[in-house]
């Protein structure tokens, strides 16, 4: 799927954020406290992927014109 320029910039402001998460993770479960680093990397994981995944009430008529109709 290809993103458009605006669906980058969004990308990349997302990972600004979510990368020292996901960093900050990693050095927990190096740490020993596995339980509180994986929970940190679901959080940072999540940050990217929610925003793509999630239909917003602008997005809505947009995501309809796309899908095709059923046929019955």
């Amino acid at each position: 799927m290809a993103l458009g320029i605006l669906e980058q910039l969004g990308l990349a402001a997302t990972l600004i954020f979510a990368l020292p998460v996901a960093v900050y993770g990693v050095q927990r479960v190096v740490d020993g406290q596995t339980a509180l680093g994986v929970g940190i990397l679901v959080v940072a994981v999540l940050m990217v992927l929610l925003p793509r995944r999630l239909t917003s009430p602008d997005d809505a008529p947009g995501r309809s014109r796309r899908r095709p109709s059923a046929p019955w």
